[in-house]
């Protein structure tokens, strides 16, 4: 069971690093329920669109800027992720742990982001 989560999760980090709308609605497709909601210390974004806003305000304050998963657990359909955001140059800038929960299909319907704010 942990293996299909932990894919379906890769396919999200990697959507933070795509820089097109074309690209993120590409990978959407394939790990994100369309009412899915995203949730952090500084935003609360429901759907595809507003998290596809939230993730170009990140991008024009950290260019380049990504996140890779050092840990990840899964069970029942929900999982939890120990990550690092990194900028362009790929040199870590933080850390924080995110919580997800997935659909009957398999894909993430919410994604809880926990990290220390400025």
């Amino acid at each position: 069971m942990n293996t299909p989560h932990r894919d379906i999760w890769t396919t999200y980090t990697e959507s933070w690093k795509v820089d097109a709308k074309e690209g993120k609605m590409a990978l959407f497709e394939q790990c994100l329920d369309p009412a899915c909601e995203y949730t952090d210390p500084l935003v609360q974004a429901r759907g595809w669109q507003q998290l596809i806003e939230y993730m170009a305000d990140f991008h024009r304050q950290v260019p380049g800027g990504h996140f890779v998963t050092t840990w990840f657990l899964a069970h029942h359909q929900r999982s939890i992720a120990k990550w690092e955001m990194r900028n362009g140059e790929n040199q870590p800038m933080g850390e924080g742990i995110s919580y997800g929960t997935y659909n009957d299909h398999g894909k993430l319907l919410s994604m809880n982001g926990f990290f220390e704010t400025p």
